[in-house]
């Protein structure tokens, strides 16, 4: 069994270091890619400060996101590449930092609640195979700190992780 502790951190870049000593912890020996995303989005969801929505989505065809583990509110199920901040992050190969959602032209709005959000997209050998989706119902809630930090806790899924 992992615990999982409160991170007590007065930096960003400490809060980060915590963060991925706890997932590397959690993930060490296990393989399984839904596994491993369901472990992560609970460790996420827990330790990270206002957030009401952790998850991946993955893609199950070129043209489309299914929902994959996560924590918080019912989400949407299918999100079409190149539609809302996730199909955007695939589309354009590159992570997603929006501080206000509702300013964000196509956004796919799967709780009301939720203002900003940050997309990475999980990438193995050039090919991305799906997203880390985390939402925060404070605008402005994430920064280009949060996107490194959320970039490499992605880095560290995939290569813990059999696709």
């Amino acid at each position: 069994m992992h615990d999982i502790r409160k991170i007590e951190a007065t930096d960003k870049p400490s809060f980060y270091r915590d963060l991925i000593a706890q997932a590397e912890g959690l993930l060490h020996g296990e393989r399984d890619a839904i596994a491993n995303a369901a472990n992560l989005s609970a460790l996420i969801y827990d330790a990270v400060a206002d957030l009401n929505w952790a998850g991946f989505y993955f893609l199950k065809s070129a043209d489309e996101l299914v929902l994959g583990p996560f924590q918080g509110k019912v989400a949407c199920v299918r999100i079409p590449v190149g539609k809302g901040v996730c199909g955007s992050a695939v589309a354009e190969a590159r992570s997603q930092l929006v501080p206000d959602v509702h300013a964000f032209p196509g956004h796919i709005a799967c709780d009301a609640a939720s203002r900003a959000e940050l997309v990475v997209p999980l990438v193995r050998d050039g090919r991305i195979f799906g997203v880390l989706d985390l939402d925060s119902p404070l605008p402005g809630r994430f920064t280009e700190e949060d996107q490194a930090g959320f970039e490499a806790l992605a880095a560290l899924y995939v290569n813990a992780s059999d696709f």
